[in-house]
C-alpha cells in the first residue's frame, strides 16, 4: 500500500508539508520522526494465537477424500448384523420404489398426480371459518379454543372501549373482525357434539 501522506525531509528534519483542506483553510506543517508511519497504514496488531490460527490449515491432518459414497464407506466398518440391516432396509427401498413405477400402467407420478388433482375442485367463496386453516383437533378441545379466542376479543374490545388502547393495530382490528367467524364456529360445534 502506497503512502497517501508525503514526508519531506530538508535541514531542520523531517514534517508533514501544510496543506489545504476541502473548505479553502489550511493544515499547519507538523514535524515528525524519521521512520513515521501513517496511521492509516499501520497493520492491525495480531496476537501469537491469532497468527497461529491464521498459519494452521483449514483441513484436518490426514485428511483423504475418498471418491467412493459414505455409506458404502460405513459399510466396511459395520458390524455382521448392521451390515444384514443395512441390506433389508435397501430391499425394502428397493420394493417400494419398484411397486411405486412396475404398476404396468405406464404412466410417471407427475401424471398420475395430475389426475388426481384434476378431479379436485375448489370451492370458490367459502372460507374456513378457522382463518384458512382444517380444523383437526377434537371437537372439546376445539371448542375450548374458540372460547378461549372470544375472550381475547372480549378483553380486546373492553380495552378500546375504555380507551386503554387508543389506536389500535391492523392486527387487533382484524382480531375484532374474526368475532362472527368464531361465533358461528363454536355455535356449529356445540350443535353437532354438544361440547
Amino acid at each position: 500500500m502506497a503512502s497517501t501522506i508525503k514526508t519531506v525531509t530538508d535541514e531542520t528534519g523531517t514534517y508533514i508539508p501544510a496543506t489545504q483542506r476541502p473548505d479553502g483553510t489550511w493544515r499547519k506543517a507538523r514535524r515528525v520522526k524519521d521512520g513515521y508511519v501513517p496511521q492509516e497504514e499501520v497493520p492491525a496488531f495480531e496476537t501469537k494465537g491469532k497468527k497461529w490460527m491464521n498459519s494452521r490449515p483449514t483441513l484436518p491432518p490426514g485428511l483423504h477424500i475418498d471418491p467412493t459414497p459414505i455409506a458404502q464407506q460405513q459399510t466396511k466398518n459395520l458390524s455382521k448384523s448392521a451390515k444384514k440391516n443395512e441390506k433389508r432396509r435397501q430391499k425394502r427401498q428397493d420394493k417400494s420404489v419398484g411397486d411405486k413405477s412396475g404398476d404396468g400402467s405406464g404412466k410417471d407420478d407427475v401424471s398420475e398426480t395430475t389426475d388426481t388433482l384434476s378431479g379436485l375442485s375448489l370451492s370458490a367463496g367459502q372460507k374456513e371459518p378457522t382463518g384458512g386453516r382444517v380444523a383437526t383437533a377434537p371437537p372439546d378441545k376445539r371448542a375450548k379454543t374458540l372460547r378461549k379466542k372470544l375472550r381475547q376479543i372480549d378483553d380486546l374490545q373492553a380495552k378500546i372501549d375504555s380507551k386503554e388502547i387508543e389506536e389500535p393495530t391492523h392486527d387487533q382490528l382484524e382480531k375484532l373482525s374474526k368475532r362472527a367467524d368464531v361465533e358461528a364456529e363454536l355455535d356449529k360445534l356445540i350443535a353437532e357434539f354438544g361440547v
